[in-house]
């Protein structure tokens, strides 16, 4: 049976850095959390890896494990919902990549914040469904009919395309103990070496976003 472990970690964290940063940014805007010029360059460094990091999961479902789900599912699987998401999405995720920018540009400009917040707020909103949606209706479809092999290549189209430096210390941030124990011991040494080397500059991001 696949191991689902992987995926459901990084659904975990795209939904739980879109909701911190739709507070953080809502407070800028409302002119209860100070955004200095240096706070608002790494929010913008920040979102513009999580927006990347975003487009590239979709694009792996939709060119990698839609197919497979098509090919060994068939008719027990009904995708047209989950991509129109997508779809929706892409979108919204280009409108605050530029949004970031201006905020970054102007620290100090409430009005700019308020832009990000409200698209941060619908991102989260958007997520949240999406995710449980596919949650609840792919994950046992993938469990009964996708073989180890297929799988595998899914994980790996999804390694190749991502960022190592931003995604695994948020792993870190986001698993259970019990998850990582897992992680540690179907990865083994290697992912202790890779945690190590990226927890330093990741932590020192989230210091100087959130305190």
């Amino acid at each position: 049976m696949p191991n689902l472990l992987g995926i459901t970690i990084n659904h975990r964290s795209m939904r739980g850095d879109t909701r911190r940063f739709a507070e953080l940014v809502r407070g800028i805007a409302a002119g209860t959390t100070p955004n200095p010029a240096s706070r608002a360059r790494a929010i913008q460094r920040y979102l513009v890896s999580l927006i990347d990091g975003i487009h590239h999961h979709h694009r792996a479902e939709d060119e990698v494990l839609w197919p497979v789900l098509e090919r060994v599912a068939g008719a027990e699987v009904d995708l047209a919902e989950l991509t129109d998401d997508h779809a929706q999405l892409d979108p919204l995720l280009d409108r605050m990549r530029t949004e970031a920018a201006a905020l970054a540009a102007a620290p100090d400009d409430r009005a700019a914040a308020g832009r990000l917040a409200t698209s941060l707020e619908t991102l989260r909103d958007l997520l949240d469904e999406h995710i449980e949606d596919e949650e609840r209706t792919i994950f046992p479809i993938i469990e009964r009919y996708v073989p180890e092999a297929d799988w595998q290549r899914v994980e790996t189209a999804v390694r190749k395309g991502s960022t190592a430096g931003f995604e695994l210390p948020r792993i870190e941030r986001y698993a259970t103990e019990a998850e990582l124990a897992e992680l540690r011991r179907v990865a083994g040494p290697v992912l202790l070496v890779m945690l190590a080397l990226t927890r330093p500059g990741f932590r020192r991001r989230e210091k100087l976003i959130f305190g």
